[in-house]
């Protein structure tokens, strides 16, 4: 993590230092310390996200890369944690303090946390 950021436990991250619990992340969420991208498709985001995030398919991040600051910590997302956590390796890998939300956006909202809209949800993915 950054230097300054939230205190964070061995437990909230894994031995890749890339994983980010959802109590870590809510703790960066509340002293605004996290950039938060959604990597998953636009309808899967409009159903429910985690309040502030942004949506950036996992497909275009390449594209969107500039506009994903490099001196905050930034969290992706999916819905379980397999498309963020390749975006959060390659993010790093270019220099970024870059994480993955472990378990996705299922387990924030298994573990009681909030999304938008209130009455949202964790939307299945489509086939395409």
């Amino acid at each position: 993590m950054s230097e300054g950021a939230a205190d964070t436990s061995a437990e909230d991250v894994n031995a890749t230092g890339l994983e980010i619990e959802p109590a870590a992340l809510a703790k960066l969420i509340e002293s605004d310390q996290a950039e938060l991208v959604d990597v998953r498709r636009g309808y899967e985001f409009e159903a429910g996200h985690i309040a502030g995030s942004r949506n950036v398919e996992v497909n275009d991040l390449t594209a969107a890369a500039d506009s994903i600051p490099k001196d905050r910590t930034v969290v992706f997302y999916c819905r379980g944690g397999s498309r963020s956590a390749m975006a959060a390796e390659a993010f790093s890998q270019a220099g970024y303090d870059a994480h993955n939300l472990a378990g996705g956006l299922a387990a924030w909202v298994d573990q009681g946390h909030q999304i938008d809209p209130p009455d949202g949800e964790v939307a299945e993915p489509r086939a395409v």
